[in-house]
């Protein structure tokens, strides 16, 4: 991506069929434990997975500047929070709203908390709801059909580029 090209300063994501395949508060049973190879398992010695490209999007976009935020409505907010954890990704996140509520009211938490300004960040949400909240609001969402992977970061950067 050319520096010409106008770049977001924060890059949110939520959690749930955005992050990883499943409802944290329904689909898996907390608490959660890692073993000796760094496999997470949840109560029920169910494996707990997170979309592949993920781990290599956080450090990328994290290496490159961004400030990375989650916002997430989920109800099991230790779970949530664990996972986040287990999966080594704290150390890339700046930001984290995960509570039950409306994206906009995450977001102005994000927006009191980091100065900037909602033209300033690009969300990623499975969830059309949260983008009629969102666009009211001024934050550009994507629609993740299917899971964060590179092409959609990519395309997503492009739009904001672009907006």
């Amino acid at each position: 991506m050319s520096a010409s090209k106008r770049k977001p300063k924060l890059i949110a994501f939520d959690l749930d069929y955005t992050l990883w395949p499943f409802w944290v508060d329904t689909h898996v049973d907390p608490p959660f434990k890692k073993d000796k190879k760094g496999v997470v398992y949840d109560a029920r010695n169910r494996k707990v997975k997170y979309y592949p490209e993920v781990p290599d999007i956080l450090k990328k976009l994290h290496k490159e500047g961004y400030q990375i935020a989650v916002a997430s409505r989920t109800s099991e907010i230790d779970g949530a929070n664990q996972l986040l954890d287990l999966f080594g990704w704290n150390q890339y996140i700046t930001y984290k709203e995960i509570y039950p509520g409306t994206k906009d009211n995450h977001f102005l938490k994000i927006k009191k908390d980091s100065g900037l300004e909602y033209s300033e960040m690009l969300f990623f949400d499975d969830e059309h709801r949260n983008k009629v909240d969102l666009d009211k609001i001024g934050v550009l969402m994507i629609l993740v059909p299917e899971g964060v992977d590179k092409n959609l970061i990519k395309k997503g950067l492009e739009e904001y580029a672009q907006s």
